[in-house]
């Protein structure tokens, strides 16, 4: 049994009437998270953790949230899900029966929150997600589950979209794929088919990651063998930095590479020169024009994080925020804590973050906010698409090994 955690310590820092122990004296609005801190995921766990804990910290230093005109503070209950989706489900099943919790986060990844929405269905929960992508997730009627990023089936179409934009026949394009096996990179590599499709470009290696994700040399002899024009990769941050580590073990040259959890990944600080040219799909960056006034503007956000946590914000992180941020709205317009009228309010959330827009549709999932790509410059991710949030051109194609300085 891993440890319960209480999220803040609510009156430490914060100013509200004046007198810290006037502050502990207010309500408390509970929140639960079954989050991995530990397994596979923890990486990701943790920025989700990071990016919820900010923002209920900088909405209590606010002085919380007004329901029914009188002002709540936000507290988090955390479990340790060990990034396996049959715990996630037990833990969350606890929060709800025996902590009295009626609103959760959600945990990090598809899989994990696939394992908890029909608990959070059965109980009549709200669920706010900010790390469960799946395409899926929003085909199953679900009631109670909200999502502020964007679907699976967007991660890599831009990259292919760009690919296309970039020759003058993209039905002559040859795109080799490599994705986990997980709800995830299964949404992932369903949105990039349909988008080849309509391109007419041809797939000529089509594999699954190894469930470790710990080699893809078979699948990188091919690439060697058949030398595509585009080679996508999906496998949360493990698989940024295994395919990243063996393209340049192996000098296999492809003159386009995409992959998803860069960022996370950090492949630009882990890998140096060898992260150059890759082309990385990501749900926020902040550079984006995008602001509220909670936090400010994206950049504004990105400050505080990194001088709270002392690391680059990543977009797991930001999402995450904006989930705490979509709740304390529905809170303040429901006028209630009753669970229903909370949900009801989330069905007409249209709000404007530092995350981007969010407004549902009536399958919960956010129908506003784009995806973007960055592309690794100079050890930097400079976002190169699309057009109207670019701050550089792309650098293509990639040059082979041999030329690259």
């Amino acid at each position: 049994m891993k440890n319960l955690v209480s999220g803040l310590v609510l009156a430490l820092g914060l100013v509200f009437g004046g007198a810290g122990a006037q502050a502990e004296q207010l309500p408390v609005i509970k929140l639960g998270a079954a989050v991995s801190l530990t397994g596979k995921y923890s990486s990701n766990g943790n920025f989700t953790r990071k990016g919820y804990d900010l923002a209920v910290k900088r909405i209590n230093e606010e002085g919380g949230v007004n329901v029914g005109g009188k002002q709540h503070l936000l507290d988090i209950t955390y479990y340790d899900d060990e990034s396996t989706p049959a715990r996630g489900a037990q833990l969350v099943e606890r929060l709800i029966q025996q902590d009295g919790v009626k609103f959760l986060l959600g945990p990090y990844s598809s899989g994990l929150t696939e394992a908890i929405a029909p608990v959070t269905e059965k109980y009549g929960i709200p669920m706010v997600e900010a790390n469960g992508a799946a395409i899926s997730l929003f085909q199953k009627n679900y009631r109670y589950l909200f999502a502020v990023l964007s679907t699976t089936d967007e991660y890599l179409r831009p990259a292919v979209d760009l690919a296309a934009a970039l020759n003058e026949d993209p039905s002559k394009l040859r795109v080799a794929m490599a994705f986990e096996n997980d709800p995830f990179s299964q949404d992932v590599r369903a949105g990039v088919m349909a988008d080849m499709e309509r391109h007419g470009m041809r797939v000529v290696v089509d594999d699954k990651l190894p469930p470790e994700l710990n080699d893809m040399s078979a699948t990188l002899t091919k690439v060697k063998a058949l030398r595509p024009d585009l080679l996508l990769v999906s496998g949360h941050d493990k698989g940024a930095s295994l395919a990243i580590r063996q393209l340049a073990d192996q000098r296999v040259n492809v003159p386009m590479l995409a992959l998803t959890h860069c960022d996370s990944a950090r492949i630009a600080e882990n890998f140096g020169a060898a992260a150059e040219y890759a082309l990385c799909a990501a749900q926020w960056a902040s550079t984006l024009k995008y602001a509220d006034p909670l936090f400010g503007s994206a950049s504004d956000y990105a400050a505080l994080y990194e001088e709270t946590y002392g690391e680059v914000a990543p977009y797991q992180a930001a999402e995450s925020s904006a989930a705490v941020q979509v709740f304390a709205d529905a809170f303040e317009r429901a006028g209630s804590l009753d669970p229903d009228a909370v949900r009801d309010a989330l069905t007409e959330t249209d709000i404007m973050t530092f995350y981007g827009p969010v407004k549902f549709d009536e399958t919960g999932k956010n129908i506003k906010k784009p995806m973007v790509l960055f592309q690794v410059q100079d050890g930097n991710y400079v976002v190169v698409y699309p057009q109207e949030f670019a701050e550089g051109e792309i650098r293509w194609p990639t040059p082979a090994w041999s030329e690259r300085r």
